[in-house]
């Protein structure tokens, strides 16, 4: 049981939460106050390092994806990084800019609570003035555990910067009927989550001549499929089914009809043509003149994704938009070899909207069963659960709209 032995100790006036992407980025631009950056882990780089399988690799070009004074060492290939060449990239990242001295590894914020002046604080909104955000005077305190003591240290800030994102942590598990989850079934169920943890060998001695079944149709669950197929090359291999229960666009790559995809959504331009979060009037009547230009370039990018993917074959085309699934961030890259997998068989496509387990497989709400060996959940993260759980309230409710939707720039 943890204990607090510790009297709270103020060693630097700005504390970072997270050593991934953004924390060292942070840790960085803040290095004049030395800072300290507490990693719960033994080493950086987030969920490229902790949730991402043998076959992840990056969906954006390298020039989309690095430091504007850090940029990407020569490749000899063009193709999309790696995970394990982008975990590389963060080190030579953090090297070069001496970050590792403020990283406090294998330490996890158990707690965040607010100790600043409460009077004249206004919470029940974001103010548009934050004032100075170096006080002078402790704000925040932090309770740390380290994974090697149940003694929990308290430390006080006078700005914290949150990094821990959204993903990771905490997995977003499937509801299931009474007596129908996996504890009646004979074989194993895995999440993300924990298949990230496996080496090379034991994925593939999971997989390899199994009935197996990935839940979900992102990206997480497509490279799940790729990886299991790849294991069940041959005559003795068995075919893996993903389960969709809604289906997203997915891309082969960047360029359509030979225009590169960012002209469409990643110019200063192109911002015009979509609506934000809090936008004023004029930008709102500008978004409604330029809609039919919208659903043009939307219906653009469907027909050339309905020629070169077999999305109708499979039927796998979905009914909606595909600046729908842009705006909400569901665009998944396509690995080159997923759908000639599914050609030879290796991969199968299930749609159900409900489904549960029996002691063989899964059972669908058409009454109709599947044999499975491996169960692999790619449902996705509780993000919002990850976030609420660590930010003390009030401040946590700032970050959630009344609707529930918690939006990241917030």
């Amino acid at each position: 049981m943890a204990t607090h032995d510790n009297p709270p100790i103020m060693v630097s006036k700005i504390g970072i939460i997270g050593a991934g992407v953004s924390g060292i980025t942070v840790a960085k631009y803040l290095s004049n106050y030395n800072p300290i950056v507490f990693e719960a882990t033994d080493s950086i780089g987030g969920v490229w390092r902790h949730c991402s399988y043998r076959c992840t690799k990056l969906q954006s070009q390298t020039w989309n994806y690095e430091f504007s004074d850090f940029p990407w060492p020569e490749r000899e290939s063009s193709d999309y990084p790696s995970h394990a060449e982008i975990l590389e990239y963060l080190h030579l990242y953090a090297v070069h800019f001496n970050l590792f001295k403020y990283v406090k590894f294998n330490t996890k914020v158990v707690e965040i609570m607010f100790v600043g002046d409460k009077d004249g604080f206004d919470f029940g909104r974001l103010p548009g003035d934050h004032g100075n955000p170096l006080p002078g005077r402790p704000v925040w305190e932090l309770s740390v555990q380290s994974n090697e003591s149940d003694v929990i240290q308290r430390y006080h800030f006078e700005f914290v910067v949150v990094c821990t994102g959204k993903y990771g942590d905490i997995p977003l598990m499937p509801t299931y009927p009474r007596n129908k989850g996996p504890e009646v079934f004979n074989g194993k169920v895995l999440h993300t989550i924990d298949y990230c943890k496996l080496d090379k060998e034991a994925t593939s001695d999971l997989v390899k001549g199994k009935k197996t079944v990935v839940v979900g149709y992102k990206k997480s669950a497509i490279d799940l499929a790729i990886e299991c197929a790849q294991a069940n090359q041959g005559p003795e291999g068995q075919p893996c089914t993903m389960i969709i229960r809604s289906l997203h666009w997915t891309l082969p790559h960047y360029r359509m009809w030979g225009v590169p995809f960012f002209m469409f959504y990643a110019t200063r331009s192109a911002q015009f043509l979509h609506p934000t979060p809090n936008q004023g009037l004029l930008k709102s009547l500008l978004c409604l003149l330029l809609s039919p230009m919208r659903r043009g370039i939307s219906k653009f990018i469907e027909s050339y994704l309905l020629w070169k993917l077999p999305l109708e074959k499979y039927g796998l085309k979905p009914d909606h938009p595909f600046q729908e699934d842009f705006a909400s961030c569901q665009i998944a890259i396509t690995p080159e070899n997923f759908f000639n997998e599914a050609d030879k068989g290796k991969i199968v496509f299930k749609r159900a909207s409900k489904w549960w387990f029996w002691n063989g497989g899964i059972e669908f709400d058409d009454n109709t069963k599947m044999d499975a060996d491996v169960v692999l959940l790619a449902t996705g993260y509780d993000g919002k659960k990850k976030l609420k759980t660590l930010l003390p309230e009030p401040f946590s409710s700032l970050l959630e709209y009344p609707s529930g939707i918690m939006a990241l720039y917030r």
